[in-house]
């Protein structure tokens, strides 16, 4: 027994031996996972702040019977003058060609006015950019436009009043930006212009000095409402017909400021501050003037008005009685049978006074003077 043990030893040994130096072999059916590689990691650049909110541009329309016609934009056979480049999700603006008069790119995604696409359009007389993401414009481009005459850019980002401005520019809308800055001269050479409109923007007193309107002969139309102004803006244009002050916190208007607008027909200066102490005697009687709103200040008295005057807004004020005798711009025993002289008979055909402190009845000396009177709201 022990001699067989001793015998079997040996071999056992041997055995062992050879089964350590070969592998164990993998049971059939199950298989090892490679080791995953490690990734190379690239810089990436910063994710921009709206990756995804911009819908996709439009799809090229129909080719046109204009070789010229830049695909993602209309151009029709019936006016060949115009380009309908609005409301197409566009980035860029395209090439503009060169017979190209009247330029419409409102409600897109522009963000900047690239030189080479004004290239060739110098006889431009309408663009309208509303509704972008411009923020600023180059000079270059608004020199290529000599025939320039209506420009729209209401609804973008700009911070100033572009520069280099076409000198045969009549219309000019800047409204709904972020202006707070008007560079020195640069309405100086705009004879032609009429209106200007640039409300709802963050212009402050500052921002005004006593050339800012320098080189504005004609201008009609002046639109600074909804700005942050405390005062009212100095050398205005003698030739204006209407100003737009709404919205801003102005307290006081300087004596004779309105005498040297001998056109003045329409004034809105709704929701300041405005009360007796800011209103020198005889402020708003103006010759030509015909509408007047002073809605939502804090007056407390009716101020003096011109026999011309049609239409006077006193509504949501301070005003807690109304004398007919003492605002009639004549004395009322001066004209009694006014239908042999309307020409001295106020003109007044609409006054509105709700949101005061007055109650009903009107004033009979009020219904005297102002007899055109069509209609009285307390």
């Amino acid at each position: 027994m022990r001699a067989s043990f001793f015998w079997l030893l040996p071999l056992l040994l041997i055995l062992a031996s050879v089964a350590q130096g070969q592998p164990t072999r993998p049971k059939p059916g199950i298989r090892r996972k490679p080791k995953p590689r490690p990734t190379p990691r690239f810089p990436q650049a910063p994710e921009p702040a709206e990756p995804t909110d911009l819908p996709p541009p439009l799809p090229p329309g129909p080719p046109s019977v204009f070789p010229d016609c830049p695909r993602e934009c209309y151009c029709p056979p019936d006016f060949p003058s115009a380009l309908y480049c609005d409301s197409r999700n566009l980035r860029r603006v395209p090439v503009i060609p060169p017979r190209i008069h009247y330029l419409y790119l409102q409600n897109n995604f522009i963000t900047e006015l690239p030189l080479e696409s004004f290239q060739n359009a110098t006889g431009l007389r309408w663009v309208n950019l509303d509704n972008n993401r411009i923020r600023k414009v180059d000079q270059r481009v608004l020199g290529k436009l000599p025939s320039l005459a209506f420009l729209y850019m209401e609804k973008n980002q700009l911070e100033e009043v572009p520069s280099a401005l076409p000198r045969n520019l009549e219309q000019l809308r800047l409204s709904q930006n972020l202006i707070s800055r008007i560079p020195p001269g640069v309405f100086s050479k705009l004879e032609n212009l009429l209106l200007l409109d640039l409300q709802h923007n963050r212009l402050s007193d500052g921002v005004f000095k006593a050339d800012t309107f320098q080189g504005l002969k004609n201008l009609m139309q002046l639109n600074l409402a909804h700005n942050i102004l405390r005062k009212m803006p100095p050398k205005v244009p003698q030739a204006i017909h209407q100003l737009y002050l709404d919205s801003n916190k102005i307290e006081t208007i300087p004596n004779g400021y309105f005498k040297d607008f001998p056109n003045l027909a329409f004034i809105r200066m709704n929701y300041n501050k405005l009360s007796d102490r800011g209103l020198p005697k005889n402020s708003f009687d103006i010759s030509n003037l015909l509408v007047l709103h002073l809605s939502h200040n804090k007056i407390s008295n009716v101020p003096a008005i011109s026999n011309k005057l049609e239409h006077l807004y006193l509504n949501n004020n301070s005003i807690e009685k109304i004398n007919g005798t003492q605002i009639c711009p004549n004395n009322l025993v001066a004209f009694h049978d006014f239908s042999s002289d309307l020409e001295n008979v106020p003109h007044l055909r609409y006054l509105r006074l709700d949101g005061n402190f007055l109650k009903p009845p009107i004033p009979l000396d009020l219904m005297m003077c102002f007899r055109l009177l069509q209609s009285v709201v307390i």
